[in-house]
């Protein structure tokens, strides 16, 4: 149903992932370089928010346009079948 399509958000999905990436590398340093171990779960957990906020992001997008397209189309079901799969990951 959606497959090999790009959005608008992509780009911004992309964008949190590399700063996710880059602080996790910092987070990594961290750790290596024998941090205290409440400095580390608050980056550890900034990471998470952030993985967490570009998930929602792109599955939002994919509701919004791709489901609703489906929906359009008249493929209701497929695309109700679709929304329970992926909400699983909310």
């Amino acid at each position: 149903m959606s497959k090999g399509i790009r959005h608008a958000s992509h780009d911004q999905v992309v964008k949190r992932l590399r700063r996710v990436e880059g602080h996790l590398r910092s987070v990594i340093g961290m750790i290596e370089d024998g941090r205290a171990c409440l400095d580390l779960a608050q980056q550890l957990s900034a990471v998470e928010k952030a993985i967490t906020a570009a998930k929602r992001t792109l599955i939002q997008d994919h509701i919004d346009h791709c489901l609703d397209r489906a929906v359009e189309e008249g493929k209701a079901e497929a695309a109700l079948a679709e929304f329970r799969e992926i909400a699983k990951y909310l």
